[in-house]
């Protein structure tokens, strides 16, 4: 299960973050700073996978963006003792897929699409993400609900003027 997906550039700042278990704030920003610090601290040629306080971190770079996702084991694997059997590969590629559905929408993602289009980016996450789950990867069937939300939008906005 997903537990948080996090967006951060080459500085450390953190762009967008989405929780799907319930962290306290404090909790939540010394987690990021120490996951974000250990990520970008590590070479290219270092494994894109790393286990920290119990949570299995998958991240991948594109241009000066970080496209950080942290799992932990599912709450009946943990109440067994059971370890995390996430597929680090299959997240990899889950990373892959929602960089390509962002270029998609955005033409080129970058890091000021992300600032200042930050509703669409949740909307997106939300699309392909729901309870920690991917429950989409068809870049097309998620670009078409954004497309219906900005078209929608736009006919409110007309309809004022």
């Amino acid at each position: 299960m997903i537990s948080f997906i996090l967006m951060v550039n080459k500085q450390g700042q953190t762009r967008c973050s989405k929780y799907y278990q319930w962290l306290p704030m404090e909790e939540r920003v010394a987690l990021e700073s120490e996951i974000i610090r250990k990520c970008l601290s590590r070479s290219e040629l270092q494994c894109s996978f790393l286990e920290y306080r119990g949570y299995k971190t998958i991240y991948r770079r594109y241009a000066s963006l970080f496209f950080i996702v942290g799992t932990k084991p599912d709450i009946d694997a943990a109440q067994v003792g059971g370890e995390n059997k996430e597929n680090e590969l299959g997240l990899l590629e889950f990373i892959h897929n929602l960089v390509e559905t962002m270029d998609k929408w955005a033409g080129s993602i970058c890091e000021l699409d992300i600032m200042y289009q930050l509703e669409e980016v949740h909307f997106i996450l939300d699309e392909m993400v729901m309870n920690g789950y991917i429950v989409e990867t068809c870049k097309g069937a998620t670009l078409k609900a954004i497309d219906l939300l900005e078209r929608e939008s736009r006919k409110g906005e007309a309809m004022f003027k």
